[in-house]
């Protein structure tokens, strides 16, 4: 499962911003590295209890937040996702207009839309790939896993191909691989490496933290704890890194190709000739279907059917899930490295951190990992705190986001906030590791209080 979703067009490109940011290709990679062998801790940690109880995420929640309260985190986990979702399926509609233009001899399409700001045939493409996915919605989780565990051992297969063809093409890995970093002394960057590693970094965790929370929606199949923290532990972080290195070598090896780095795969791929155009956009096309299915559509699934179990089933949940991403327009998030990392990565870590700082924190130190099962499905048991809301949680989780708030706006609005001070700038850097302090700090004082 975790190769199938390691293995994804964000993932490869996540180097890319980095490198383009004034890092060495190397440099990258061991960001990446480091992103989720600390990522990887919250879900070993909440992907305990999982394994342990067999319950997703959004029933989890109710032990910290209540049995009503549980809808906040579920809520913005979904919301998260929903946005992610829509970006893999702008990747997969971007593929097939490549296609198309390859098949054509010529770009298709013309000019932009208006407000859309992509042209007809893009955005009938976009929907054409959504609806291709609306298949695994209406076959559910079977077709899901199904579809994982067939494309995963491809998709391994064809980065050792990529590997051969760039090598077989270029003579060589090209001079990407040599090129120092702009950080360094006579550098265009010097002296900003940590300035710009720590947001990085921040962005960096942000790429799973959604996964980092719903992770129970997945270890609740797991046979054993053994099964879950091996199989996380060797799926998560080396493959990342793994796949890190192979976006700069390859990236590298187009350097002598054509002339310029090429980071998109899409892009690369509609540059190679005779059938192979065809095979790599076909696998291409695969991979993003598996990864967005898995990664991004079976947690906000559970959570919008988390919100009114009765009324809202798990594939009506997919409708949900499918449905927001049309209207986020994914495109708009991915028009600048700018938008890609601090507002989109960082910011919505900003809002995740404090809630796995709550689960945490409440699982482990509160909880002693110890829950009654029936009485998290009761509004009147021991999760309801009375009215079905814990305040504690409600509180800690406030008080984590409320310190990103201002920088956030300034990387998102900068023309409306520009007058933002360097502090909630510097704040705004760290946001998934502040909000996760924060709010676990927060909430184990004042259950302790309660108690």
């Amino acid at each position: 499962l975790w190769v199938g979703m390691v293995m994804c067009i964000p993932a490869y490109t996540l180097s890319a911003s980095l490198v383009e940011a004034g890092m060495s290709g190397w440099q990258a990679v061991l960001t990446v590295f480091l992103a989720n062998t600390i990522v990887l801790v919250p879900m070993l940690l909440i992907g305990h209890a999982g394994a342990k109880y067999g319950i997703p995420y959004a029933v989890l929640a109710r032990t910290s937040f209540g049995t009503r309260g549980a809808r906040l985190p579920a809520l913005m986990r979904a919301i998260v996702a929903c946005g992610w979702y829509g970006i893999q399926t702008w990747f997969g509609g971007s593929m097939i207009y490549t296609l198309l233009g390859v098949m054509n001899g010529a770009p298709i399409g013309g000019e932009a839309i208006g407000w859309l700001g992509i042209n007809l045939a893009q955005l009938l493409c976009f929907l054409a790939f959504w609806a291709i996915q609306l298949y695994f919605v209406v076959h559910g989780m079977e077709s899901i896993r199904q579809l994982e565990t067939w494309t995963a051992p491809l998709k391994i297969a064809i980065c050792f191909v990529l590997l051969w063809w760039v090598h077989d093409k270029a003579g060589g890995f090209g001079p990407l691989l040599e090129q120092r970093s702009q950080f360094v002394p006579g550098g265009l960057k010097e002296g900003q490496f940590w300035s710009t590693f720590w947001p990085s970094l921040t962005a960096m965790i942000g790429f799973w933290a959604t996964l980092a929370l719903n992770i129970p929606d997945f270890t609740r199949f797991a046979r054993s704890q053994r099964d879950q923290v091996i199989g996380q532990t060797v799926g998560l972080p080396l493959p990342m890194g793994l796949l890190a290195a192979l976006a700069v070598i390859v990236t590298s090896a187009t350097v002598v190709l054509y002339g310029k780095a090429l980071w998109d795969p899409v892009d690369l791929a509609s540059r190679m000739t005779g059938i192979a155009v065809l095979v790599a956009l076909i696998v291409l096309l695969v991979d993003t279907v598996s990864v967005n299915l898995a990664a991004n559509l079976v947690g906000p699934a559970y959570d919008f059917s988390a919100l009114a179990p009765r009324r809202i089933s798990y594939r009506t949940g997919g409708y949900i899930t499918a449905g927001l991403a049309l209207v986020m327009m994914p495109w708009k998030i991915l028009e600048s490295t700018q938008n890609y990392i601090m507002t989109w990565l960082v910011g919505y870590s900003a809002l995740l951190g404090p809630i796995a700082g709550v689960l945490v924190v409440d699982y482990y130190l509160v909880r002693k990992t110890a829950l009654d099962v029936d009485q998290l499905y009761r509004h009147d048991g021991i999760y309801g705190y009375g009215n079905g809301w814990n305040k504690a949680a409600l509180v800690a989780f406030a008080l984590g986001v409320l310190p990103n708030i201002p920088g956030f706006l300034n990387a998102a609005f900068p023309a409306s906030f520009p007058d933002v001070g360097d502090a909630f700038k510097t704040i705004y850097t760290y946001a998934w590791f502040v909000g996760v302090a924060i709010a676990a700090v927060v909430y184990g004082l004042m259950m302790r209080g309660m108690e």
